[in-house]
């Protein structure tokens, strides 16, 4: 086995991990340095061998995003003999998904979007497959049915089939130069049509905003459409996004919020999108941010138990004990979580629990972590009060902070414009920190943030 997969290097801002014998020398998912990463103790169990490795089997994977090549890295560390396979339907080597945005901003190339080359494959002996799609799971016979005619036999297989965007069933959603943004091929058809283009984003959630941002920058004039209140509304309150929506408008991303598509209008292309109020904008792109859906035809059809994904324990087991699911295709006692950190961390489960090792998935608080806009942005946790709870906030012009406790721990927090001070905040609130009787000093924010770094840091 590689010794590459032998260390396990987590970042201590956002909880990313990285396979290798070096940390990276940034982290790809919030931009920390080589030198926020710790050194992980690879876990052992009972019902591993001597070595701290598990029987070898047969385990087929079946996608490769986050969650799947997770999955591939901990079966490998857990099983070094197991046959691994590893089924993707795209053509390109597995790749930072989060990262399209930044490659659609000009930030990086797409020769640094593979999560790894093809030689690591071929060094872990992970059998990769690429531009394959997977027709059928036969649980009973334990076979997977291909495109290509071949039918792969499997021991225990993951589930990491990931979603696909949802697009609202609006009139003219069908027409040319309308896009939504989940693979490098999207990317790509988008870049050849932005430069200088009416672009109107339909969302402002994180991903329609990081668009947005990286569509500015290649010279698209560009319009937001949110139809709730404000912006990021599962990540900010209304305070925060406010402040946040006068930066970005600065920076020229034109913003309507509180407003319905009604349809897009065109011949062949897309020329405009009319809104329910009458107003018509020209468009010569719409690019749909509307969330995603579950991409559930495989496990449906192989009888699997479902819901808005497929349901899982703790081991990231399904309704059939040799089937484990992942990210997000995967819902983990009701939660559905549709981002990156907690799709890695759910594959680390599942490749672990499918070569025969213990491990279980934990709730998460949910995270976020702004790049590409030019403005820190850092949110973890709940961010609206409830009976009981307790907000303490300030703001200025392009900053905000805000804490949540509810019954003296800390629950939630924003961070906008200064996010220093982030990773102490998240382990705070993954620890449900008893802040009660520095609160009853009434502190401000300021002195929030500084006791939460002290504390945590001690």
């Amino acid at each position: 086995m590689s010794s590459e997969l032998q260390k396990a290097w987590v970042c201590t801002v956002c909880g990313y991990v990285h396979y290798g014998p070096e940390p990276p020398e940034e982290c790809p998912v919030c931009g920390a340095d080589a030198g926020a990463f710790e050194l992980e103790a690879a876990p052992q169990d009972a019902s591993a061998g001597g070595d701290g490795s598990s029987q070898p089997i047969t385990i087929v994977i079946i996608g490769a995003g986050i969650a799947g090549v997770s999955a591939a890295e901990a079966c490998r560390q857990a099983s070094p003999d197991s046959d691994i396979l590893l089924i993707s339907s795209e053509k390109e080597l597995p790749y930072y998904r989060l990262n399209l945005t930044r490659f659609l901003a000009g930030e990086i190339s797409a020769e640094q979007l593979p999560l790894h080359s093809q030689e690591w494959y071929t060094q872990n002996r992970i059998d990769l497959h690429l531009g394959l799609e997977v027709l059928a799971i036969h649980p009973e016979q334990k076979t997977v049915e291909t495109s290509s005619g071949d039918s792969f036999v499997y021991d225990r297989l993951v589930l990491a089939t990931g979603a696909h965007p949802f697009v609202p069933p609006v009139t003219g959603s069908q027409l040319g130069k309308v896009f939504t943004l989940r693979t490098l091929q999207n990317a790509l058809d988008i870049l050849k049509e932005c430069s200088g283009a009416e672009v109107v984003c339909i969302g402002g959630g994180l991903l329609g905003l990081e668009t947005a941002g990286a569509l500015v920058r290649r010279g698209a004039k560009v319009t937001i459409l949110e139809a709730l209140n404000w912006l990021m509304p599962r990540q900010l309150n209304q305070a925060a996004s406010s402040i946040f929506q006068a930066y970005i408008e600065r920076i020229g991303i034109r913003v309507r919020t509180a407003v319905k598509v009604k349809d897009l209008q065109g011949s062949t292309n897309v020329s405009a999108v009319s809104l329910e109020d009458g107003t018509l904008l020209p468009a010569g792109m719409v690019i749909f941010s509307a969330g995603v859906r579950s991409n559930l035809t495989l496990a449906r059809n192989a009888n699997l138990a479902t819901n808005l994904g497929v349901a899982v324990l703790d081991g990231m087991s399904t309704s059939d004990a040799d089937i484990f699911a992942a990210g997000d295709v995967a819902e983990h006692a009701g939660v559905m979580y549709g981002t990156w950190l907690p799709a890695q961390a759910q594959g680390n489960i599942a490749g672990t629990s499918a070569a025969g090792r213990s491990a279980a998935f934990r709730r998460v608080p949910p995270s976020a972590v702004l790049k590409v806009l030019g403005i820190d942005l850092f949110s973890a946790g709940r961010i609206t009060a409830e009976v009981e709870d307790l907000w303490i906030e300030e703001s200025g012009i392009d900053n905000y902070k805000g804490f949540l406790f509810h019954q003296g721990a800390l629950v939630g927090a924003i961070l906008l414009g200064d996010a220093s001070g982030s990773t102490e905040v998240k382990k705070a609130i993954e620890n449900s920190l008893d802040c009660a009787k520095f609160l009853a000093r009434n502190p401000e924010a300021g002195a929030v943030l500084e006791y939460l770094v002290k504390t945590v840091s001690a």
